[in-house]
């Protein structure tokens, strides 16, 4: 059947993920970096998709394609529940505590001690209402980064409030819940660590879209890692 569909071009797609997690049916996919409309079936032709494309990289085209098949989209969104079930509602690892670090831990192992001042510290576990978010220096970080740069407690999670996610991986847009952080709480700056890879990119989109919704001003900046773990760069945006 001639339908509308979505198309997405390759040489305007930046790989920041966007897309992929606007995109509530799975119909796009993050593949060598780029994103891909890997199931014309679960598009339902509505366009959610179209203002989260930072570069205008998405349109919509009239061409043959198979019916949007809801059954198929429901039992898809089914699977993924079933696979991150477990992650919500009473899980023990989603119970909150604030984490107090002495100065005689850090004067006895200073190589090794960790800076993490709270749990749990994933974006998608963490509740926004938490006392530990108050007054607090936030830094949102792309999984990768703790792993990449051997110092990254030291540098980058001293003193601060630490929720980690990926923009790639979680399938999920974290800006209403980051809206709500900070929303909620008087948080002082918000540093993004990411990686140099187009994908971390869709993070710091989200934390800019969180700063939109909530509508408070609040100072932050990008910090982008090399794959070496080297920093390639820094930018304050206010």
């Amino acid at each position: 059947m001639i339908r509308k569909i979505i198309k997405i071009d390759q040489d305007l797609c930046n790989g920041c993920g966007a897309c992929v997690t606007a995109c509530h049916e799975g119909a796009i996919q993050m593949i060598g970096g780029k994103a891909q409309l890997v199931r014309d079936d679960y598009c339902d032709g509505l366009g959610n998709c179209l203002p989260a494309c930072p570069t205008g990289a998405i349109t919509f085209e009239e061409r043959e394609a198979p019916e949007y098949n809801a059954e198929e989209v429901e039992k898809h969104k089914a699977k993924l529940k079933h696979e991150t079930h477990g992650l919500h509602s009473g899980c023990p690892g989603m119970a909150v505590k604030t984490i107090r670090r002495t100065q005689e831990v850090h004067h006895v192992h200073t190589a090794n001690a960790s800076e993490l001042r709270q749990w749990p510290c994933q974006i998608k576990l963490v509740n926004p209402a938490a006392p530990f978010f108050e007054d607090a220096h936030l830094l949102v970080a792309a999984d990768c980064t703790a792993y990449a740069r051997a110092d990254f407690h030291e540098r980058f999670m001293k003193d601060k409030i630490t929720a980690i996610g990926c923009p790639k991986l979680d399938n999920t847009d974290y800006s209403d819940k980051l809206a709500e952080m900070l929303a909620r709480n008087d948080i002082k700056s918000v540093t993004v660590v990411r990686m140099e890879v187009p994908c971390c990119g869709g993070l710091v989109n989200m934390v800019k879209a969180a700063m939109d919704k909530c509508g408070k001003m609040i100072p932050w900046q990008v910090v982008t890692l090399g794959t070496d773990g080297t920093l390639v760069g820094s930018v304050k945006i206010i």
